[in-house]
């Protein structure tokens, strides 16, 4: 599926991060259909730990908030019980461990579970 091509410099209007293999991340994306977005595949294209930082400051939350606490990879690497810096670099060095889908528009993001979430947003800047 293409979105909306830019000219060099411009930027969409919303970002997401998406990841396709996750059903609520298509349901977002479908939710989104028709709007000015760019979508990032975060899996593909990993957030550094400064953007990853910056979008938990927009979200308003902390690094254990937005973890996959239910994917495999959080109890192996045994995350239950740690310090939030540590789960930062964990989801820093594996992507999958970050909660999707995650719309970001300036200076606000909303983590779209439930996917109806993201009308926060959209509403507010719209």
């Amino acid at each position: 599926m293409s979105w909306h091509k830019k000219r060099r410099g411009e930027m969409a209007k919303y970002i997401l991060w998406h990841n396709p293999r996750c059903s609520k991340s298509r349901e977002g994306l479908k939710f989104l259909d028709g709007m000015d977005v760019e979508v990032r595949k975060y899996i593909d294209k990993p957030p550094s730990c400064e953007e990853l930082k910056d979008v938990l400051k927009k979200l308003g939350m902390k690094p254990s908030e937005l973890v996959r606490k239910k994917e495999k990879l959080f109890k192996e690497m045994g995350l239950e019980n740690v310090d939030e810096e540590t789960v930062l670099k964990a989801m820093c060095q594996h992507p999958k461990l970050i909660e999707r889908p995650i719309l970001i528009k300036g200076e606000k993001a909303v983590l779209g579970r439930p996917v109806e979430r993201f009308k926060e947003l959209v509403d507010e800047i719209s």
